[in-house]
């Protein structure tokens, strides 16, 4: 796996100045850019906060609809966290962890920042870290997990291709999408292009990966953007996984995997929980049932 030796990353969080005010707060300094994907990846059940920051003077550079090149000094942080009740945000939440990518040298380094108990700042750990969270379900039911913080190890796994470290999430057709830009709708990319934050393309150029949770979109193409978010940075021709034949990227042709002929091992692995490998504590109900009736459709 590749690394740069001689990055390391700061005890704190607070020094990577993310963040202005009171931290617990989530508010993001100017230069740290909030973005949104269309197909999240499961965890938990958890809320995630996503921000972006890119040099001055530098931008993303589209390549193809998947991962634009990021320039050195590209920041990506993922902060996780739970409402104390969904239906009812404003009394409050706790913060678990804010994951970190920062480039330099052309070299991706990972970093996981455990949140204290006071929600006042969060220490850097290599080791992982395991706590019981409790809150209240958008449906109003009580819910308990054993969460899991991954070790540094655990991270670079499923973030790996040709043992490099990369992004997984923001891939310009996950990041196409619309979004709320001061109470006003605005497609995200042609915002990052206003803000100067990625270069100018046509965006008709780039695919849109379905939003999985939309039951208005077909079965097929919520199924198989499922995969992609949630398997495919694994099951890849150069990923973890890259000697199972299976291939779930999104722009893989339906043709090319062997999905069908695997129908019971995918959905026996994701009913025991032995799928995702990394990553998730319990079973992402919802997203098993779109599984099964997706693969029961082949």
């Amino acid at each position: 796996m590749d690394i740069e030796n001689n990055f390391k990353f700061p005890q704190y969080l607070s020094e990577l100045n993310v963040y202005h005010g009171n931290m617990a707060d989530l508010i993001p300094e100017n230069d740290f850019q909030l973005y949104e994907l269309a197909s999240p990846l499961f965890t938990d059940y958890a809320e995630k906060q996503r921000l972006i920051k890119v040099p001055f003077n530098a931008t993303l550079t589209k390549v193809n609809d998947g991962l634009p090149d990021f320039p050195d000094g590209t920041v990506l942080v993922k902060t996780f966290f739970y409402y104390q009740d969904v239906q009812k945000p404003e009394l409050g939440k706790r913060i678990i962890e804010s994951r970190i990518l920062q480039k330099n040298n052309s070299v991706w380094n990972v970093g996981t920042y455990l949140w204290n108990e006071t929600q006042t700042d969060a220490t850097f750990i290599e080791s992982g870290y395991n706590t019981s969270v409790n809150w209240i379900d958008v449906e109003g039911k009580p819910q308990v997990i054993a969460y899991h913080v991954p070790n540094s190890r655990e991270c670079a796994a499923c973030h790996q291709s040709d043992k490099e470290i990369i992004p997984i999430g923001p891939k310009l057709r996950n990041l196409n999408r619309d979004v709320i830009v001061d109470g006003i709708s605005k497609n995200q990319l042609i915002h990052f292009q206003h803000l100067g934050l990625i270069d100018g393309f046509n965006i008709d150029e780039i695919d849109n990966l379905p939003a999985y949770s939309n039951p208005d979109i077909s079965l097929e193409e919520r199924g198989r953007a499922y995969l992609d978010i949630n398997c495919a940075h694994c099951h890849r021709d150069d990923g973890l996984a890259d000697d199972v034949d299976l291939n779930f990227d999104y722009d893989v042709p339906f043709v090319e995997t062997s999905i069908s002929s695997s129908k019971d091992k995918i959905s026996n692995q994701f009913s025991t929980g032995k799928m995702p490998l990394i990553g998730t504590s319990i079973i992402d109900k919802e997203g098993l049932e779109l599984l099964k009736n997706y693969i029961d459709s082949l």
